[in-house]
């Protein structure tokens, strides 16, 4: 009998029992997104500074927003990659709410799931705070990865709560191995958000018929 174990309960050593998946340590299993895609245009940079400098003031006084990472982070790098165009099409999985206690106090959030073209997926954690790391999401964001019914080709993952970007690469069974990329953030000095749209842009090729 087949046991279904619901995303949020899901946790890396769940999957690595049931799916034998695997963390590779290969550099080359995962070198989309070291790849050069080349200087992007000076409107490109433009946007994303605004971009930045709008969320990074929304950190100051966070607002009331239920979507607003989609909104002020997201919806901004996906329009610049080219996703909302064809052959592209954007649907959704059902939102997961996520806890985090903090000296006492329980912060809630969820994560939101878009799905492109059932080779990309798009997980945000979107809270009143930005304390939720974007690892709380990698194991759901996995378990739905590998659930992708299109087996024949690997998998494409993006976590982010808008401060921070993680890019993930998984393959399915038999032979299921994962590796992320290093950790985006706004934070850093400069703009981190030119190379989070320069690897969006590299994928968006790889996921084009």
């Amino acid at each position: 009998m087949t046991t279904t174990i619901p995303a949020a309960e899901v946790t890396l050593r769940t999957l690595k029992q049931t799916l034998n998946l695997q963390e590779s340590t290969d550099p080359q299993f995962f070198s989309e997104w070291q790849i050069e895609t080349g200087e992007l245009a000076e409107m490109e940079q433009v946007y994303l500074d605004r971009v930045k400098g709008n969320f990074l003031d929304l950190l100051e006084d966070p607002p009331a927003l239920e979507n607003g990472v989609k909104m002020v982070v997201l919806a901004p790098l996906l329009d610049l990659a080219g996703f909302y165009r064809r052959p592209f099409r954007i649907t959704t999985e059902t939102s997961i709410a996520i806890e985090l206690e903090d000296e006492g106090r329980v912060i809630q959030g969820r994560i939101d799931v878009l799905v492109l073209n059932q080779f990309l997926w798009l997980v945000v954690i979107e809270s009143k705070r930005s304390d939720f790391a974007v690892t709380r999401a990698l194991p759901p964001t996995l378990a739905y990865m590998l659930g992708n019914p299109k087996r024949e080709h690997p998998t494409f993952g993006l976590i982010t709560n808008g401060t921070d970007f993680l890019f993930l690469k998984a393959t399915h069974p038999p032979i299921a191995q994962y590796a992320t990329s290093r950790l985006f953030s706004l934070l850093n000095p400069g703009n981190e958000l030119y190379q989070v749209l320069s690897i969006l842009k590299q994928l968006a090729k790889l996921g084009q018929p």
